[in-house]
């Protein structure tokens, strides 16, 4: 798990001194100059500048802002709907577990990333954002990445809450009066903990992925705020002029994945 901690830790750390870093080079990372177009990497942009002479490490430090709170946001939300859904499913049961199940089987049968791209496609003020603010577009992704993210939560919840329920000390404590509420609080939840906490890794990076491939295809974050998918795109045309421009947000998108991988697997081996 440390490897993953410290891989996550570096790069929430790298995202949060974006602005230190930008002060201490003094340069803007959106404001182009055209005279110093693919400068190489030096003292002054210690990962070179891209085709619009912007520096690169520091677009990728702001784009790690985007990317990390995208995937984080839309991870945890996709965690709170797909914990709420699986609790109320295992401890109601009847028509609730059958209706939310049956929704869960429908959004799992769905072709999830062309309904990505459609949703994506559509104009933000049609739900009444803004068009073309970073935030706006954060908040959208991230919406409907929690949107088709919930289920597999969903299910895994459910089946262990019905293990647990199940279980004689849960029985022994409704017999005692116990409220449900306090039992699926005290009793339940915490027995959870440990596959919620794998899955809420694992959609991390799975959202960081969708994020960057959204951004990739011009349906994400939408420039000029950088993100590491709308850095690949402007550089898919440049991978043999320039490739350094492509090569590092793709590493980024690499890392992060890998570091929530790591940290899933370590859970799930100190689980046994």
């Amino acid at each position: 798990m440390k490897a993953g901690l410290i891989l996550l830790g570096a790069l929430v750390l790298a995202a949060l001194a974006a602005p230190l870093a930008a002060a201490a080079l003094g340069h803007d990372p959106f404001l182009p100059d055209l005279f110093n177009r693919f400068a190489p990497p030096s003292v002054e942009h210690p990962l070179g500048t891209d085709e619009l002479g912007r520096d690169v490490l520091l677009r990728l430090l702001h784009g790690a802002r985007v990317s990390l709170a995208v995937g984080l946001a839309a991870a945890l939300a996709a965690t709170v709907i797909g914990t709420t859904a699986g609790l109320l499913a295992a401890w109601k049961g009847g028509w609730m577990d059958a209706a939310l199940m049956r929704l869960a089987d429908g959004m799992l049968a769905l072709p999830a990333l062309p309904l990505l791209v459609i949703l994506a496609a559509l104009d933000p003020a049609a739900i009444g954002l803004p068009r073309g603010e970073a935030l706006s577009d954060m908040i959208r992704i991230a919406g409907l990445l929690a949107l088709f993210g919930w289920v597999g939560v969903a299910r895994l919840v459910r089946a262990g809450a019905l293990s647990v329920l199940a279980r004689d000390f849960v029985r022994a404590a409704r017999a005692m009066g116990v409220g449900e509420a306090r039992i699926l609080r005290r009793h339940v939840l915490p027995e959870l903990a440990t596959p919620i906490a794998i899955a809420t890794a694992l959609a991390v990076g799975g959202a960081v992925l969708a994020e960057s491939t959204l951004s990739f295809l011009g349906l994400g974050i939408a420039p000029p705020a950088p993100s590491w998918g709308n850095m690949l795109a402007n550089a898919q045309e440049l991978a043999f002029q320039a490739p350094l421009v492509a090569l590092w947000p793709g590493l980024a998108i690499l890392l992060a994945v890998l570091g929530c991988n790591l940290v899933a697997d370590a859970i799930s081996r100190q689980r046994r």
